[in-house]
């Protein structure tokens, strides 16, 4: 893949390479100088002090702007003939993300660049190539290794430290340069969330956090970066981040690591991180001496959860993925240096182990086939050296798993196009088979089932089981319960899609699939009209769009079938549309009856409590507005408060997740939204901000459950029961999934629907990691409240989260489009509130608790360390070091102590947890799980 024309295309991102200066071979542009003198550079090459006025790393006064960086990349790819670039995309805000590819001069002329990345492509595959071969190409071609900065816009010392890194390969004459580059392909993309990086936010321009966003790609950023990752794919890939404190964390990882991340990553991780700390060099922060107090391995970071820039290189292209974090409070020379020092540390072990790397490299592929064949999953196992496995993978065979096309086919087939973006190698069945033993998902069996035709079929017999596993297994089986992030991820519950796994070998008569299917499958007769079912959030999109174009849709309240007619679009471009979905579009005869459906006019409340810069604001401001194109009114407190017409004039109103019980609103902002929801508006509230703030008003009998002590459910996903009596269901099976991250416990409505609930018998069923979710049996997640003439659609989980749960965005896209006048189990009839009475004296109590500070004492994510009840007393005396506000609680043997936290920051970015977790460790205090 020749990297001199823009060839590099995904779905609607484009590599833009600019090709290296060329070298003259008799004039010798940039004159080679005699290896060794470590301090001689290219003098056509700029150096970053005369480009940006002063040094990189040590000196350095300030961090440098994205435009800095943007244009250092182009400068030095034009002045040195080792140097390709280009930009891989753009960001939402439509900023450039610059890369530059830096090696031997020989290595990136066009030609020679394609046959080295066409080499290391090939090592992935030994289906295709021979074991000599393949021994050929480890002795011969140079490894790719990435360093990537700044996925966390505030965190900005890694593209700094990039830069530096750059300069060095691309103009140094001393012998290691020279060593890198004979032996390695460097990638550096210096910022990989250029908007953050401008708003000094952790987060881009739509409020996500793209370190989470790896394995569903949500964000133009990540997309086109996966893509990239796929043309070039590393053997090393170094992401670096800031945290607080002043310490610098490499590798051994924390425990939990995700046990399909092969052995040779693993191993060259922790050798990798052993480099490190052995040529750390400079280190102002820790008073020129280097120390292990310098910097700290085995803590906070895992390599566990599938949306990071470690795990996925890791499991998803063999590579060393690596957390590099240098602490924020560091001087701006500091964690610059520090930042270059890993980096140069990380390139230098990769060119001596350059070989062995490659050898092993082909070792993955070759393992993973084998283990596919026989259906065999990778053991558990711990790297810190004081754990031991908790939870072994269990004893089960997986050759093959099929997604079954009964319903939600939209999402079935979004699901597959994940996949094939990947280079997993999806068939589509032409011809029933049988399947003598099936694993159903949701921990049931069946025997002698037969796969459709149309259904879609992944063996594992392929180089990237271990991606499949990753990302499709039923449960990651986590074999330790320390958690950063969540532990359930599983595609097929996300999407709530029909999927079964097993073991028998079969062989289905199948088509590889190329493309995605979709679109329009049959034209109608005169006089009749296309129709599609609206069951998966693909076809929910599909419905917004051609709402957004003018198109009038119904939609049968039984089926959920919607119709339009013939003349309203032209097939070819409802084809386009629909196919673009992966949604089915059929003719039939005459006209689907229903009410119409209209576009809501949503305000979305920035009220007290909610972010508007992440979470569930930003995951809205993403699917509705950017997927949906819906127009989202912001609405504030002060708007509800006063009944602004930006308030009034709204269909919807939805509330996304937020710490305030109330969103601040008075006992007049309290009764004007009850009044906006009797006279028939429709009131959305999303997990603890979003019901609370119902409940506030009134518009709900749900009331609050307490969690029992020790409770802990870490982003799980469970069986929930679904209520045909609300269109909120319209579409959905009689069981679903549903997505739990510790979300709050509502008590059943006994005035409206439960649309969702928790099982209260033996159909509960849970995966990932909880502690006591029996406490969750046989209440409600999901509620249909009538209100007059209006209703409230109370969520107590967030199906926005992170954009990638598609059975909660099928569901909310049901709120949105909830059919006029539709009837609700026992209509309530509000009355307005009078001066007086117990109405009034609950909206006034409520109010009282708005002017309260809105941390629920901690509970928007409290930090929850588990000790044995016996070092209860040893642990508040560390605990008290760093705060008086923690509280502890006991159950069995086991004591719960809760460190609040009400800004909702993750373990490294909280000013002491990090602290805290080692100083309990170096008193001698084991931890039972650390929840952050």
């Amino acid at each position: 893949m020749a990297l001199g024309a823009a060839v590099l295309v995904s779905a609607a991102l484009a590599l833009t390479p600019v090709p290296p200066a060329q070298a003259d071979p008799a004039a010798g542009k940039n004159p080679p100088a005699p290896c060794g003198d470590s301090s001689a550079h290219l003098d056509t090459v700029p150096t970053p002090e005369q480009f940006f006025g002063f040094p990189l790393g040590k000196g350095q006064p300030r961090v440098l702007t994205t435009e800095e960086i943007t244009k250092y990349v182009e400068a030095v790819g034009r002045a040195s003939d080792r140097v390709v670039t280009g930009t891989m995309a753009r960001s939402v805000s439509g900023q450039g993300l610059p890369y530059a590819i830096v090696s031997d001069a020989h290595h990136v002329v066009p030609g020679q660049l394609k046959k080295i990345t066409d080499q290391i492509r090939s090592l992935r595959d030994p289906r295709t190539l021979r074991a000599d071969k393949a021994a050929r190409i480890a002795e011969e071609a140079p490894a790719i290794v990435w360093i990537a900065g700044n996925v966390h816009g505030g965190e900005k010392s890694g593209a700094d430290a990039a830069l530096k890194t750059l300069y060095e390969l691309a103009a140094g004459l001393s012998c290691d340069v020279v060593k890198r580059n004979d032996n390695l392909l460097t990638v550096i993309v210096p910022t990989q969330n250029p908007d953050g990086r401008d708003a000094n936010r952790r987060q881009n321009d739509y409020g996500f956090d793209l370190n989470r966003d790896w394995f569903a790609r949500t964000q133009p950023e990540t997309d086109a970066k996966i893509d990239m990752l796929r043309a070039y794919p590393p053997q090393v890939f170094v992401d670096a981040h800031e945290m607080g404190g002043r310490q610098y964390f490499f590798p051994p990882n924390a425990d939990p690591i995700h046990h399909e991340i092969a052995d040779q990553p693993v191993n060259w991780i922790n050798r990798i991180g052993a480099a490190n700390g052995a040529g750390f060099g400079y280190n102002g922060a820790c008073g020129g001496a280097v120390t292990t107090e310098c910097y700290f391995n085995y803590d906070t970071y895992d390599l566990f959860y599938m949306g990071y820039g470690d795990s996925v290189p890791a499991a998803g292209f063999g590579a060393a993925g690596m957390t590099f974090e240098k602490g924020s409070t560091s001087a701006v020379e500091d964690r610059v240096q520090q930042q270059f020092n890993t980096q140069w540390a990380t390139t230098g072990w990769a060119a001596d182990n350059r070989r062995e790397v490659l050898d092993g490299y082909f070792s993955i592929w070759r393992t993973a086939l084998a283990e596919g064949a026989a259906g065999a999953l990778e053991p558990n196992e711990v790297v810190q050296p004081t754990n031991t496995v908790r939870f072994p993978v269990p004893d089960i065979t997986i050759r093959s798993y099929f997604l079954l096309p009964g319903r939600q086919l939209g999402d079935v087939r979004r699901l597959v196009q994940r996949l094939r973006r990947m280079d997993v190698e999806v068939y589509r069945v032409k011809k029933p088979v049988q399947v003598p033993t099936a694993h159903v998902f949701g921990g049931r069996t069946a025997h002698d089932v037969t796969v459709p035709e149309g259904a879609y079929w992944i063996p594992m017999d392929q180089p990237q089981k271990h991606w499949i596993q990753a990302v499709m297994g039923e449960d990651p089986f986590v074999p330790f319960p320390y958690f950063y992030d969540v532990s359930s991820w599983s595609n097929p519950l996300l999407a709530g899609v029909d999927t079964i796994t097993t073991g028998d070998v079969v062989s289905p008569k199948a088509d590889p699939v190329r493309d995605i299917d979709g679109g329009v499958a049959f034209g109608a007769q005169r006089g009749g009209s296309y129709t599609y079912p609206m069951d998966s959030a693909a076809a929910s999109e599909l419905t917004f769009r051609l709402l957004a174009k003018g198109i009038p849709l119904t939609r049968d309240t039984r089926s959920g079938l919607v119709g339009l007619p013939l003349t309203a679009i032209s097939r070819d471009e409802l084809d386009k549309l629909a196919e673009s979905l992966g949604v089915t579009v059929e003719g039939r005869p005459g006209q689907v009856s229903g009410p119409a459906l209209r576009t809501p006019d949503v305000g979305l409340f920035a009220g007290t409590g909610v972010s508007t810069t992440s979470g569930s604001y930003g995951e809205a401001r993403y699917v509705l507005g950017a997927r949906w194109g819906l127009d989202l009114t912001p609405v504030t407190t002060a708007d509800v408060n006063g009944n602004t017409p930006a308030f009034t004039e709204r269909t919807v109103l939805l509330v996304p997740d937020g710490s305030s019980s109330n969103g601040g609103l008075t006992t007049q902002g309290l009764a004007n939204l009850r009044q906006w929801v009797a006279a028939g508006g429709t009131y959305v509230g999303l997990r603890n901000e979003g019901t609370r703030v119902a409940r506030a008003a009134g518009l709900t009998s749900t009331t609050e459950k307490a969690k029992p002590t020790g409770y802990q459910v870490i982003g799980s996903h469970f069986r929930v029961d679904v209520s045909a009596g609300s269109p909120v269901a319209l579409g959905r099976p009689a069981e679903d999934f549903q997505f739990n991250n510790g979300d709050p416990i509502l008590n059943p409505s006994q005035t409206g629907v439960n649309v969702l609930t928790y099982p209260s018998g033996d159909t509960f069923w849970s995966n990932g990691y909880t502690v006591g979710a029996e406490a969750l049996k046989g209440t409600a997640s999901l509620v249909d409240e009538p209100n007059g003439a209006g209703r409230a659609v109370l969520f107590a989980y967030n199906p926005l989260f992170r954009a990638y749960n598609e059975n909660g965005i099928h569901l909310l896209a049901n709120a949105l489009l909830y059919p006029a006048g539709a009837p609700g189990a026992q209509q309530r009839t509000l009355a307005a509130p009078t001066p007086s009475g117990p109405a009034v004296e609950s909206l006034r109590a409520a109010a009282a608790k708005a002017e309260e500070p809105a941390n629920l004492g901690g509970e928007w994510r409290p930090i929850v360390i588990e000790v044995a009840g016996a070092d209860l007393a040893r642990t508040q005396a560390v605990v008290a070091r760093y705060t008086g506000a923690a509280s502890t609680a006991t159950a069995g043997d086991s004591a719960y102590v809760t460190i609040p936290n009400p800004d909702g920051l993750a373990a490294d970015e909280h000013p002491f947890v990090r602290d805290l977790v080692r100083d309990l460790g170096a008193a001698g205090i084991p931890l039972r799980s650390v929840v952050a």
